[in-house]
């Protein structure tokens, strides 16, 4: 995690479609709607029926396809694409997504959403038997396992690498004639398939289906693997997991707020979390404003609630990057007062709610503290919808180690003082999960140490 970035990092986007004639264009177009998940690298690989061809590279998804060539060499029926952000792995080209090999089924590519948690087990036993690894991602491990399988048939090897993992994946993979998604039996992350005509396309998050006309079919169910080809679709079981364990976060955070994930509007489950968190962290205030863009949705519902005017206090700079590097010693300071410009006449001698999803190490909470105070907030009442953040996540995203986040070692009042703020309030777990369906189909373990599957064999260095 960037020092000077003080939040939480998406995992990836993933994105196929099957039976389109532009293939290719069409999943250009869902990693763009996907481009939130991550912003390290983009790819895109298709087929014609014989072969795959993969182009991708490091930057934003209109980057790496700027150069007029790449699409034409991308044609066929299917594609699969992906926007990585890295959990796992090094930012590097040999890292970008899809990854593709060729074994004795034949070509095939993948794209991962996830983090394997017995990746390193796997990448060890294959290292000592043999395997050679091109990349530092644990997405590679599948494909190895892939290759390895004593099946011949694609499905049939999937099925197989598949069946030995643990942690959270959803997979789109691409073999010459057919395309295969997959979720993990534990369901931590979000994957939906869709129609287009008579193409069929799957996706991370449903904003990706609305940029092409797709039309929502359903989400996949955890540990289910659906293979589409020329005969259409059907429906494939790995084993059952105890529980399921969906990713809280993807409503409270990563998910576009006009995305349907886990059957749910994310903008109506924020609303629900603005609103729970007003009734109970109640601030005597003036007005209620949001840290852009993640803490909007959230904001409005407090703002309701509480019967108080929602403000925009806080503008963003929508054209500073994750990567922004400024040539000064205060990098931090300056990093925050670039993003976020506080405006005077909005907040000047008011009593400020400040909502925002969560609090990660603090320190950019803290100068948007003294931004708002700088420019005459008489009071500031930070607000935060999710509960506080005390463990490490091994399920997709990147979190900091137990020592960098804040709420591991401080009491509320304490994280309050050091983010200088007149008063901190956050919403508990059972309220949280009250805003949802089912809520105890949710994985909290950074919030309660609660882990659904065992943690890597390394989980002492996030303790450090």
């Amino acid at each position: 995690m960037d020092e000077c970035d003080d939040h939480w990092h998406e995992e990836c986007g993933i994105f196929g479609i099957y039976g389109d004639t532009r293939a290719a264009e069409s999943t250009y177009l869902g990693l763009y709607a996907l481009q939130h998940r991550g912003q390290e690298s983009a790819g895109i690989a298709a087929t014609d029926g014989r072969t795959i061809t993969v182009h991708k590279g490091l930057g934003l998804v209109w980057s790496v396809f700027s150069d007029p060539s790449a699409m034409p060499k991308l044609e066929g029926f299917a594609a699969i694409g992906h926007n990585r952000y890295s959990t796992r792995g090094t930012t590097n080209i040999v890292n970008a997504q899809p990854i593709l090999i060729e074994c004795k089924s034949g070509q095939i590519a993948v794209g991962h959403n996830g983090t394997i948690t017995n990746a390193s087990e796997l990448r060890k036993s294959m290292q000592d038997s043999g395997s050679i690894f091109q990349t530092t991602s644990d997405s590679e491990i599948v494909l190895h396992l892939i290759a390895r399988s004593r099946h011949m048939d694609h499905v049939d090897t999937i099925m197989d690498a598949l069946g030995q993992l643990v942690g959270a994946f959803c997979f789109v993979f691409l073999t010459p004639e057919k395309l295969i998604a997959a979720r993990d039996p534990y369901g931590f992350r979000p994957l939906s398939i869709g129609r287009i005509g008579d193409a069929y396309v799957v996706a991370s998050e449903t904003c990706a289906f609305d940029i092409i006309g797709a039309r929502y079919i359903r989400s996949l169910d955890p540990g289910e693997v659906v293979v589409i080809d020329k005969d259409g679709a059907k429906s494939l079981r790995l084993p059952v997991a105890p529980r399921r364990s969906q990713c809280i976060f993807e409503h409270i955070y990563f998910s576009r707020p006009d995305s349907l994930i886990f059957g749910e509007k994310v903008d109506k489950v924020r609303r629900r979390l603005g609103k729970r968190l007003a009734a109970e962290a109640p601030a005597d205030a003036d007005i209620v404003i949001a840290v852009p863009d993640s803490g909007n949705t959230a904001a409005l519902g407090y703002a309701k609630a509480a019967n108080l005017k929602y403000e925009i206090g806080l503008i963003r700079n929508h054209y500073v990057g994750r990567t922004f590097i400024a040539p000064h010693q205060d990098k931090r300071n300056l990093d925050v007062r670039v993003k976020l410009n506080p405006v005077p006449g909005v907040i000047g001698d008011r009593r400020v709610v400040l909502v925002d999803d969560s609090i990660v190490r603090g320190t950019t909470m803290r100068q948007i503290v003294r931004l708002l105070r700088d420019k005459g907030a008489r009071e500031v009442h930070v607000r935060i919808s999710s509960p506080p953040i005390k463990y490490p996540c091994f399920y997709g995203i990147d979190i900091s180690r137990h020592s960098e986040l804040v709420a591991n070692d401080k009491t509320i009042d304490e994280i309050r003082a050091y983010l200088e703020a007149d008063s901190l309030g956050y919403l508990s777990i059972p309220g949280i999960l009250s805003t949802v369906d089912n809520g105890s189909d949710y994985c909290t373990a950074c919030f309660d140490c609660n882990y659904p599957t065992p943690v890597p064999t390394d989980f002492d260095k996030y303790r450090l």
